[in-house]
């Protein structure tokens, strides 16, 4: 099971981003699958997610509105579009997957068992 993150860069507050998650050895349309991020000093956050059903999403009070995930099972990958960035955005962000996360749990960094490697988004002028 492998993922890739891409996609990050510095982006003015304001302006959109979209992150891309390559996904790799496993049935992406089978797996739950997040963006979490993580700020200087800080604990990792989930940001978005779909629960392994395939059907539910959710995200944090933080971006609700700003931000959007999407998944391509054909092409084996998910997406994170973010719009209306704010400096408080700023982190590196992450993928992960599972195939065993339901409902909001799919937003805890705990029920994950594969992540990728992150990618930097910095929000400043």
């Amino acid at each position: 099971v492998q993922l890739q993150a891409s996609g990050g860069g510095l982006v003015q507050p304001g302006g959109s981003l979209r992150l891309s998650c390559s996904c790799s050895g496993f049935p992406l349309d089978h797996y739950g699958v997040g963006w979490f991020r993580q700020a200087p000093g800080q604990e990792r956050e989930g940001v978005v997610c779909i629960d392994s059903s395939g059907g539910n999403m959710y995200d944090a009070d933080s971006v609700r509105g700003r931000f959007t995930i999407s998944r391509d099972n054909r092409k084996s990958m998910v997406y994170l579009e973010m719009n209306s960035l704010k400096p408080e955005d700023t982190a590196v962000y992450y993928c992960a997957a599972d195939p065993s996360v339901f409902g909001s749990s799919c937003l805890t960094q705990g029920w994950y068992d594969y992540w990728g490697q992150g990618t930097l988004v910095t929000v400043s002028s």
